[in-house]
């Protein structure tokens, strides 16, 4: 009777084991499992993020560049003109572009954004349109909301170029 009770010791301690060690196994693989879905959402998220830092950062790059176009028609814009003259058709394309830009800025900004971004392109739509008085300068007239603008993007894409 003690040769089978013994064997059943060792029966019973060698499933206990395999049970032990199968109850290891499975929790290893579960916390393994775990972290690397954690890992995985994390890659998903920041990749997410980089997308929607390039986006942001395309459209600042747009509207910059037709804003500059638009100061450029504001410099060349003739004493007189009317709805045929080259100038007004270059500048109507160039104006109804910069509408566009700043309306998507309000869709990917932060209102402070794009309030900054509006009142430089009402500054530019004056100017473009209705001109300055004599003696007054564009480039000074556009200045303080241009780089209010500016400003305001950089805070929001976080650049680390603090003076």
């Amino acid at each position: 009777m003690t040769t089978m009770s013994g064997q059943v010791w060792v029966s019973l301690i060698s499933l206990g084991g395999v049970v032990l060690g199968g109850m290891l196994s499975y929790l290893v693989q579960h916390k393994t499992q775990l972290s690397a879905e954690r890992a995985e959402q994390q890659r998903q998220q920041n990749a997410l993020s980089e997308a929607r830092r390039a986006e942001r950062l395309a459209l600042l790059e747009r509207f910059v560049e037709v804003g500059a176009e638009a100061e450029r028609s504001a410099f060349s814009r003739p004493s007189e003109f009317d709805d045929t003259h080259p100038w007004y058709l270059k500048t109507q394309d160039v104006m109804n572009r910069l509408w566009v830009a700043e309306r998507l800025i309000r869709i990917q900004f932060p209102l402070p954004v794009h309030d900054a971004a509006r009142a430089y392109f009402l500054d530019l739509n004056r100017t473009v349109w209705k001109g300055l008085p004599d003696g007054e300068s564009v480039r000074d007239y556009l200045e303080e909301n241009r780089l209010a603008f500016l400003d305001a993007a950089r805070a929001v894409m976080g650049s680390s170029t603090e003076p």
